[in-house]
């Protein structure tokens, strides 16, 4: 499975293959990263129907992470992605509008990866 995570702090790579380590030495899970909205269309554009999920921080500068799940929805329909969105504010209004645009699901940080495990192998 090849996951796009888009954050726009550099350290999340690290962080994932740490928690992935196993699976990516298996080849159960390949990641991607970008580290912002439009490095993230970028990817997309460049590497067509490879990501089947993508991880994406709401808050970021330049386009916000519901901006670019918005471009996403509209833009990438084959093979429909999966959309996470990941935000440290777990309010309502973030969560009802990501929902509103179309995200399969909502996580807030700090990331329980025991959580996301769980939840990625619902998906694979």
């Amino acid at each position: 499975m090849k996951i796009l995570v888009v954050d726009d702090e550099k350290d999340v790579q690290v962080l994932f293959e740490q928690r992935f380590r196993k699976e990516i030495k298996n080849g159960e899970m390949e990641f991607a990263f970008a580290y912002s909205g439009e490095e993230a269309l970028d990817y997309l554009t460049k590497h067509l129907h490879e990501a089947v999920l993508i991880l994406s921080d709401i808050n970021m500068p330049g386009m916000t992470g519901l901006e670019l799940l918005k471009q996403i929805k509209q833009k990438h329909h084959e093979p429909p992605p999966v959309v996470m969105m990941i935000t440290a504010y777990g309010d309502a209004e973030n969560y009802n509008m990501a929902m509103r645009l179309g995200a399969d699901d909502f996580l807030t940080k700090p990331l329980e990866f025991a959580v996301l495990k769980e939840k990625l192998k619902a998906i694979h």
